[in-house]
């Protein structure tokens, strides 16, 4: 790695918290599931984590991205329909996927393409542009958050005090450490679930079993919890794929909403065409018939037979109708169908 660059990057950092001490100046990140052992001048996995002298330091004070995003982006289609969140992005990330629509940011210092652009920003200043242009939430995401957790936290603290609602949009590459030091300060958590295939995680740079407990962790520690399948073809499109994801999400609850969404090549993974809409709805019926209540088709809007809807589980009633990121209809009273008055699950109205 160019000196220069390690030096404008680890400019913005400070001393981590999610460690542990192995002793002779060797320290376990306990951020995710990598579980890197580093030993004075290493490096984690995500190459924004490292040992000087004995501290883990980590990324603090900037955004290599902000933007006012509408949240069924994210997605959450749970949480405050039509609202507004203000999502925030760091460098760096623990996976390399050959599909990843964000490479230019969370692949910094693997791919010489990707960008070191970063600015100098407080938590205070996020909170204030997220009140100013009307956000209700404030959500890490565009690389892996799991990696600034640090950060995030004292991004959210700050927005918990103002009011808003807080949130990840992770991998899920998580750890019982980074969950319990999360708890106090996350409301939402949207996890990738990528794959059922331990072969294909490792060649994503993760491990299936650290992603799956990480949902299972996530969903008791009470976040809300949403969970997305990019659906690849001749990836993760078989029908005993699909099966094996969908009757996994239900094992941990029914009530998990889970986004089938379309894939179009980028970045590395330009040998295959765009999932068909057939596809999605194949899956979407998968998820049905493994018991979960709701299963949306996403990222192509118009195409997909109304499966962006929200739909009441025991009378059938349209709740919330999307298009896209929009949504033209909000017939909820609260939390509760308008119709059989049945709790519908989610964040409706907020915390």
């Amino acid at each position: 790695m160019n000196s220069n660059v390690e030096t404008a990057l680890d400019a913005s950092t400070r001393p981590g918290e999610l460690v542990r001490d192995l002793g002779d100046g060797v320290l376990l990140c306990t951020a995710c599931g990598h579980l890197c052992k580093l030993r004075p001048g290493q490096r984690g996995v995500c190459k924004v984590r490292f040992n000087r002298d004995g501290t883990l330091y980590v990324p603090f004070n900037y955004a290599a991205g902000i933007n006012n995003d509408p949240i069924e982006k994210k997605p959450f289609f749970h949480v405050l329909p039509g609202s507004l969140a203000m999502s925030f992005g760091m460098l760096g990330c623990d996976f390399k996927c050959a599909y990843c629509q964000n490479w230019l940011t969370s692949q910094t210092l693997r791919d010489d393409e990707a960008t070191l652009s970063q600015t100098p920003i407080t938590a205070t200043r996020i909170c204030d542009l997220a009140l100013r242009h009307g956000s209700r939430t404030v959500v890490s995401t565009y690389n892996e958050p799991l990696i600034t957790s640090e950060w995030a936290v004292e991004v959210f603290r700050e927005a918990r005090g103002r009011g808003l609602i807080t949130g990840y949009v992770s991998n899920g590459h998580g750890t019982p450490e980074v969950i319990e030091y999360l708890r106090p300060w996350v409301d939402l958590y949207k996890i990738d679930l990528k794959s059922f295939s331990e072969k294909n995680y490792r060649r994503l740079g993760g491990n299936l079993p650290a992603v799956l407990d990480t949902i299972r962790r996530v969903y008791e520690v009470g976040f809300w919890t949403e969970i997305v399948t990019l659906v690849v073809p001749q990836y993760n499109d078989s029908d005993a794929e699909l099966r094996q994801m969908a009757e996994f999400i239900a094992s941990v609850s029914v009530d998990i909403p889970w986004h089938v969404t379309a894939f179009h090549p980028d970045y590395k993974m330009n040998d295959r065409t765009r999932t068909p809409p057939a596809t999605l709805l194949r899956a979407r019926e998968t998820g049905k018939r493994a018991g979960l209540r709701f299963v949306y088709s996403g990222n192509l809007p118009g195409q997909l037979e109304n499966t962006e809807n929200t739909y009441c589980p025991f009378c059938g009633c349209t709740l919330v109708e999307r298009v896209g990121f929009r949504v033209p209809a909000n017939r909820l009273a609260g939390d509760n169908c308008p119709e059989c008055r049945s709790r519908i699950p989610g964040l409706w109205q907020g915390r």
